[in-house]
């Protein structure tokens, strides 16, 4: 081949390769590039050099995108390596610092501070530097109130040898918002008069585990929360809690508390009252006067017989009812009622029959009662497709049950996740366990992730051997108000 030729040769093949960059290895790709370029097979014979070069140029063809390739996969993967936050895999707290509860260790000898005090600290006692307004002479063996700083809001006293409340024990400390004297040895009338009276910033008043007779008198406007449970208090004068209008918990439970005890309607004018726990005490009617704004009621382990009628009208923010370990027999078909009811406890009582069950209700105690038979068209006379019972779990053992509850409960609850029904009492009074396991539905996956969606219908049953009856009551409620 003359110089013209090969010169106009190697300018139209290379035309061929700008027009298509990309390597064709396989034959089929060839033979469709020689079919659009005729030069590729015209072209002439060189010889073994020519093969030679052809067979490098191939190879490096075939190199040339994986070597591509390879690089722009390193440059991905160093990029996502970099740009990693590997503490996105866990939550990290702003400050790692542990940060207890309390300012002390436990087993830490209490004759030294944990902390240096503050100054003006009572010497008896402990005022930590990172609780500057806190002091803390819990479990000191203290007879009497040391003196408190001005500055302090918080005092701990708990588990001491405390007698009185003297009138100059807070002398000086106008700024505490709660004082903790459970465990002590304190009576009523060894609280001075007008102790507390003067401690406008109070919220907080803990005397749990006295030796109390009476409410306490003249207490700040300011309290929030009393706690006054484990005493033996069986008298409240009505002034001793009419000024007490911003109060929201009152625990009077395990006193001496009995219905004389209430005539006075002494909640009446708490307004803000959430909690009221009265359990333990000696009740045999319905507390009388509760505010609307209650939203936790206890009155376990009492002598309540009955509850009239429209009892519950006036307190439809109840979220939670406990009077299990009461005398009640008959009870209005309609008496729970209550559009906000959350958690229901009548267990340990004598009801022969169920109840309507409110829509909002999620769990049902009916151990240890008289049931001969669970109707559900009286616990849920109709089933409302678009607004469903939100009933989770039922406690039905101890009763006089021969035969398990309809399936039909299932449709009208069709949250309901299980029934425990434990043994059941005969009438000869031996103890027999029905012929059947324990429903258990669990909740599909929609319920799982909405778990406030009420339009779901009933999902597909189970069936479980053993369900812990205390699995649902377990846990009880903390004092969040």
């Amino acid at each position: 081949m003359d110089e013209d030729n090969e010169d106009e040769y190697r300018f139209r093949r290379e035309n061929v390769f700008r027009e298509r960059p990309f390597f064709l290895g396989d034959q089929e790709d060839q033979k469709q590039i020689t079919l659009r370029n005729p030069l590729l097979s015209e072209r002439p014979s060189c010889g073994l050099d020519c093969t030679a070069k052809d067979n490098k140029r191939k190879n490096m063809g075939f190199l040339s995108p994986l070597c591509v390739l390879v690089f722009f996969l390193g440059i991905e993967v160093h990029c996502q390596y970099e740009s990693y936050q590997w503490d996105d895999d866990y939550e990290q707290e702003v400050d790692d610092v542990y940060q207890p509860e309390f300012p002390f260790r436990q087993n830490v000898d209490y004759g030294v501070p944990f902390h240096q005090p503050m100054s003006g600290c009572a010497s008896e006692c402990s005022c930590p530097l990172n609780f500057p307004s806190s002091m803390y002479c819990d479990n000191r063996k203290l007879r009497t109130i040391p003196n408190i700083p001005a500055y302090i809001q918080q005092v701990y006293l708990q588990f001491n040898e405390i007698e009185a409340v003297t009138s100059d024990s807070f002398v000086n400390a106008t700024h505490l918002k709660e004082i903790n004297l459970n465990h002590n040895k304190i009576k009523s009338q060894k609280i001075d008069h007008g102790v507390f009276a003067k401690l406008s910033n109070l919220l907080q008043l803990h005397l749990q585990h006295n030796n109390l007779e009476e409410f306490p008198t003249l207490l700040p406007k300011s309290l929030e929360r009393i706690l006054l449970g484990y005493n033996e208090i069986s008298r409240v004068q009505t002034n001793a809690v009419d000024a007490l209008v911003n109060l929201t918990m009152l625990d009077l439970c395990y006193n001496q508390i009995d219905d004389s005890t209430l005539q006075g309607r002494i909640f009446a004018k708490m307004e803000n009252l959430m909690q009221l726990n009265l359990c333990n005490n000696r009740l045999e009617s319905m507390p009388p006067g509760l505010p609307s704004s209650l939203m936790y009621l206890s009155l376990e382990n009492n002598s309540i017989s009955s509850i009239p009628e429209k009892y519950f009208n006036g307190l439809p923010k109840l979220h939670a009812l406990r009077m299990s370990h009461n005398k009640l027999q008959d009870i209005p078909y309609n008496i729970f009622n209550l559009s906000n009811l959350i958690e229901l406890n009548v267990g340990h009582n004598k009801l022969k029959q169920a109840f309507y069950i409110p829509r909002n209700l999620e769990h049902l105690y009916l151990e240890n009662n008289e049931i001969e038979n669970l109707n559900v068209t009286v616990m849920c006379p109709t089933v409302d497709l678009l607004y469903y019972h939100h009933l989770t779990y039922i406690r039905v053992d101890q009763n006089k049950l021969k035969e398990p509850v309809s399936s039909y409960i299932f449709l009208c609850f069709p949250h309901l996740h299980s029934i425990y029904y434990g043994e059941q009492r005969s009438a000869d009074g031996q103890t027999i366990q029905l012929k059947t396991q324990v429903y258990r539905r669990f909740p599909d996956d929609s319920e799982s992730e909405d778990h406030d969606d009420h339009h779901e219908g009933p999902g597909e049953e189970e069936i479980e051997e053993n369900v812990d009856p205390h699995y649902y009551g377990s846990q009880e409620w903390q004092e969040t108000i």
